[in-house]
């Protein structure tokens, strides 16, 4: 599944709800509005259509939209040591 091409709206969403989760730790006075956030993105990533094709019904793409969706927002993580 590695190298998987995912719509660019779909790992948009992906990286908002990862930069959203890191805000609700790091924010808690903002909490309910980061949860509303959080919750609207994961409705956008969980009814994506990209999920209905052939590539997307597989449990592992999900991995590894996440997977790539971290790896962009952190490009030092993938060098090594």
């Amino acid at each position: 599944m590695a190298n998987t091409v995912f719509p660019p709206d779909l790992v948009q969403a992906q990286r908002e709800w990862h930069r959203t989760y890191a805000r609700l730790a790091a924010e808690p006075a903002h909490a309910a509005l980061l949860r509303r956030r959080l919750l609207w993105l994961s409705c956008r990533l969980f009814w994506h259509p990209y999920w209905r094709t052939g590539p997307g019904r597989s449990p592992a793409a999900r991995v590894e939209l996440r997977q790539q969706a971290l790896a962009a927002q952190n490009p030092r993580s993938e060098r090594p040591g």
